[in-house]
């Protein structure tokens, strides 16, 4: 058995021991903002797709929308010039505070169909290999159509086209600007699909369940007066309204841009036209063409394409 000197010194040896171990660092350091695995997650994850501000929109059977062009907010709401408009207005329902989200017209129009801009920022012709709206409804089972006034069929790639109206409105032009759809390498290169691209004389309110409807260039304001394309409207939509196949679906009338830079493009009025809609509501939330198409997105549970995941839908026009 060790002697008391020996127990002495194994118990000082033992005591410095324990004391160097409590006072060296941890092997693993504390996890700081910089260094933590679930911070760096956050820091590079993509948008939400369901914002706080995405509520319950109903199963459309169909949803139609009208684009107009370069109309503000107020050269369109209380003008004279447009009573037809003014009246969906009365009726149905508005959206206030609604916005373009670039300029020119071709980024807003991408936009509605893609979910971006696609970084175009002019109204040149672009070949596009992206994911687009059509491609959601489809693997979803929907029917879609882009039907184009005045448009020449056969997967036209040309810059415009003067047409005759086709028997609704006035004569004008078509313009592939205004086409997106024909901008996707995956639409324009296959011809079945590239079918869905049609003229206003094939329209017909229940070939699909999505159908985005494009005036020509004197209908929808561009090159003609505010009144052009009221009297438009007003032939033109009771043909969505008045027909069986809008039970349980909504038309939306919206314009490309606005002046001014709000938003990206300038305050638009964008009118919500269902038998699902509040009667005569107006909405002061904000929106913009991200937020129609998250909209459609919500009711057909499609997902979200770019921008629309970061925006919120237009739930509050339903009953």
């Amino acid at each position: 058995m060790p002697n008391r000197g020996c127990r002495v010194v194994m118990l000082v040896l033992l005591a410095a021991l324990m004391a160097a171990c409590a006072g060296a660092p941890s092997s693993s350091p504390s996890p700081s903002a910089s260094s933590s695995p679930s911070a760096t997650v956050t820091s590079h994850s993509p948008a939400p797709t369901a914002p706080a501000t995405a509520g319950v929109v109903p199963p459309f059977a169909h949803v139609y929308t009208i684009v107009l062009e370069n109309a503000s907010f107020a050269t369109m709401v209380g003008n004279s010039k447009a009573p037809y408009l003014n009246g969906l207005i009365a009726k149905y329902g508005l959206s206030a505070s609604y916005f373009g989200v670039s300029h020119p017209s071709q980024p807003n129009y991408l936009a509605l169909f893609s979910g971006s801009t696609q970084g175009i920022t002019d109204d040149s012709p672009h070949d596009l290999a992206n994911t687009n709206l059509a491609d959601q409804l489809e693997a979803h089972g929907k029917t879609w159509r882009v039907v184009e006034q005045d448009y020449p069929g056969g997967c036209f790639t040309g810059s415009s086209k003067n047409g005759q109206g086709e028997g609704i409105g006035s004569p004008g032009t078509y313009v592939r600007k205004h086409n997106p759809a024909i901008s996707f390498a995956d639409i324009r290169t296959n011809p079945v699909r590239c079918a869905n691209i049609t003229n206003l004389v094939a329209f017909d309110p229940s070939a699909a369940n999505y159908q985005l409807i494009v005036p020509n260039e004197c209908n929808d304001m561009h090159s003609c007066p505010i009144a052009t394309a009221d009297a438009f409207l007003a032939t033109f939509v009771p043909r969505i309204t008045s027909n069986a196949a809008f039970t349980d679906s909504v038309l939306f009338i919206t314009t490309d841009e606005g002046e001014g830079t709000a938003g990206g493009g300038g305050r638009v009025a964008t009118v919500v036209l269902s038998p699902l809609a509040k009667p005569g509501f107006t909405s002061s939330v904000q929106h913009d063409h991200y937020a129609l198409l998250r909209t459609i997105e919500d009711s057909w549970g499609l997902g979200c394409l770019g921008q629309s995941c970061s925006a919120g839908n237009m739930a509050e026009f339903f009953k």
